[in-house]
């Protein structure tokens, strides 16, 4: 192969990579598209009995590995174009800390991303507060992101997928804030 081959192979790599990075960055600068993101790995199900929302000692955490998940998705993103986002998070402390391992200015807590794992009777509501949650951000979110960490029942609810630790799912949304399509991303490597 020559060195005019091979140089002409590279920029085709190269040039195919800053196009897909541009794609999801494009897509969440506009105000169409938002990333929901389920918590990096904290291993098992549910949380412990008795567990409360302001001591994290008592809820399910993230591991190492979960905490090193995290920082590697939000360098991804980066790498993917996402400069500048909201970064949402549910207030459980495993949404919390993947939020702030994500590494962007800092996030907010969003009542409409908490966890209904324990009442499921609850997934129509929960559901509904976060299409107005979305459609209000929206609206106001000039070009930066809209980065949402929450939790499988919700994303199940919401985009009727089961999607693993870590994986993301880049959602189209009406001006409701309703989905009008999706596509999963799975956590980086």
């Amino acid at each position: 192969m020559t060195m005019r081959k091979m140089t002409l192979g590279a920029l085709v790599f190269l040039l195919s990579l800053i196009a897909q990075a541009s794609e999801l960055s494009e897509k969440l600068r506009s105000s169409d598209y938002v990333l929901m993101m389920r918590h990096t790995s904290a291993p098992g199900v549910g949380d412990p009995i008795n567990y409360t929302l302001d001591d994290c000692r008592t809820q399910r955490n993230l591991s190492p590995e979960g905490r090193a998940q995290a920082v590697l998705i939000g360098d991804w993103l980066k790498k993917q174009g996402v400069r500048s986002a909201d970064i949402y998070s549910s207030i459980w402390c495993r949404c919390k800390d993947t939020a702030a391992l994500l590494n962007f200015d800092g996030f907010r807590v969003e009542p409409a991303l908490a966890s209904f794992f324990d009442e499921m009777s609850n997934a129509p509501e929960r559901n509904l507060a976060l299409k107005r949650f979305i459609s209000e951000k929206i609206k106001t979110k000039g070009d930066k992101a809209i980065v949402m960490v929450t939790h499988h029942v919700n994303i199940f609810e919401f985009a009727g997928e089961n999607v693993a630790s870590g994986d993301m799912v880049l959602v189209k949304v009406d001006s409701g804030g309703g989905l009008v399509s999706y596509r999963i991303i799975s956590r980086p490597n």
